[in-house]
């Protein structure tokens, strides 16, 4: 049974070094990479899937038509990613235990790379962040936090991503081996999509 884990979706950036093309359009398995990343994250969970997302109109909203998800408005995603994850928190269901913080530009993340992630933190309820990592060991994403870390991520500013909270948090951190770069892999310029499609011809 699936469980009721909320996930935030963060999809509010700019995608500023795409030169005007915007990576959360860009196609990856048959659809945008945005709808792959909600959809993937509609499938692994019963409870809901909130998508940050900067203010309307904007070409992405579309592609979110007719999902069971909500949106979620960032009225300053210029700020950084700081401002989607204060969004995000503060829009969790009230007796919320974890959530999951799922970026929405990492396109070999897989469905079974969440489930993974998802079953270490029901199998591990003391450390308060259990988080992807690549096969060389480095941590990446995605990344569940327990309800005491919520405050601190509602009242984060800046760019950091939460670095400062998973800093302050090192010694209640589990880590969740994926394959290959799943957990880190992002593509943030036209060269970066063009390689990428090059090594993934199938994608």
């Amino acid at each position: 049974m699936k469980p009721d884990l909320p996930i935030i979706l963060l999809a509010a950036g700019a995608a500023a070094r795409m030169r005007g093309r915007d990576k959360l359009l860009e196609p990856v398995d048959g659809m945008s990479l945005l709808r792959r990343q909600a959809e993937m994250a509609r499938r692994v969970t019963m409870g809901p899937v909130l998508v940050t997302l900067p203010p309307p109109p904007h070409a992405r909203y579309g592609e979110l038509e007719g999902m069971d998800v909500s949106l979620i408005v960032v009225p300053n995603p210029e700020e950084g990613m700081n401002a989607s994850i204060r969004a995000g928190f503060a829009a969790l269901p009230e007796g919320t235990e974890r959530a999951m913080v799922l970026l929405a530009d990492l396109p070999e993340l897989t469905e079974s790379d969440l489930n993974d992630v998802i079953q270490a933190a029901v199998s591990n309820q003391e450390s308060s962040i259990i988080r992807g990592m690549t096969e060389e060991g480095k941590q990446g994403h995605p990344i569940i936090f327990a309800a005491p870390l919520f405050p601190e991520l509602t009242r984060l500013t800046g760019d950091s991503g939460g670095r400062e909270v998973v800093a302050q948090n090192a010694d209640s951190i589990a880590l969740v081996p994926l394959p290959g770069q799943h957990a880190r892999r992002d593509l943030d310029t036209p060269e970066d999509w063009a390689a990428w499609r090059r090594e993934n011809p199938d994608r």
